[in-house]
């Protein structure tokens, strides 16, 4: 059995736990395979409001495996670059489920968060980080180019010019500085990380589902849209969900004065 990520459910929420914590839950091929199944299973349970991404023991995920890495090296230059190329399709397989799923995700990080820690950090919608947690790109230390959709994720979160600045330079920062840029919604101290990511995710789950899968997909769709694109895209939202039970509500609710109790 490939426990190299586990699934859990509590009622509405999923957890995704990274689950090779003696090696830093780096990725390895165990690893992909077993992200695209959950990410996958996780995106057609209707039954799900919320996934929380998290890794086992004290690191979050630092990165692919580089002695998986290794072991491609003896290969003809041809032969090793079809194996990265079919890994890599397998690893953005699971990245685009996150980003496209309608449940809203968490990163829950705390330790090492590096390389494709990073890239997968940034596909889910949140991010809340102990105080403890560190972040690296490391690419540029392997000689290659970002994967995972580091390329596009990081540059829309942070900017052009701090992306640039992370993946060029590939220099180490704390909590403290990714919160100042924008790449962590929240730093808890270590102790109350657990504290903090529950009461997003109790927010979240509270809240009118449609509404926020239909904020999701909007926000994400945003930046690859012209204005007037984007515009038609939310009046089609908006008209259609004023015809739930949870629009309803709300209207009520806000009119009595009183916090909307959404359908479950």
């Amino acid at each position: 059995m490939n426990d190299s990520v586990l699934l859990a459910r509590e009622g509405p929420v999923a957890t995704l736990t990274l689950n090779r914590p003696a090696a830093l839950n780096v990725l390895d091929l165990a690893m992909v395979d077993a992200l695209v199944e959950r990410t996958a299973e996780v995106a057609a349970d209707p039954t799900t409001r919320v996934l929380v991404v998290r890794g086992a023991g004290k690191h979050f995920m630092a990165g692919g495996d580089i002695r998986t890495f290794a072991r491609s090296l003896p290969s003809p230059p041809e032969e090793r670059r079809r194996e990265f190329a079919h890994l890599l399709e397998r690893v953005h397989t699971a990245v685009e489920t996150l980003a496209r799923m309608p449940q809203p995700v968490v990163a829950r990080v705390h330790g090492a968060v590096a390389g494709f820690g990073m890239s997968l950090m940034n596909a889910c919608d949140l991010a809340i980080a102990s105080d403890d947690a560190y972040f690296a790109a490391g690419y540029r230390q392997l000689g290659v180019t970002p994967d995972g959709g580091g390329t596009w994720s990081l540059p829309r979160v942070v900017g052009q010019r701090r992306a640039l600045e992370i993946l060029l330079l590939g220099g180490r920062f704390d909590a403290a500085r990714a919160l100042a840029i924008g790449l962590v919604n929240r730093v808890a101290p270590a102790a109350e990380l657990d504290a903090a990511v529950d009461a997003t995710v109790r927010t979240l789950v509270d809240g009118p589902r449609d509404a926020l899968a239909g904020t999701k997909r909007l926000v994400r769709a945003s930046l690859g849209r012209p204005l007037s694109e984007q515009l038609a895209a939310e009046a089609a939202s908006f008209s259609r969900l004023t015809m739930a039970d949870d629009f309803v509500e709300g209207v009520n609710a806000f009119l009595e004065k009183r916090p909307p109790r959404f359908r479950v």
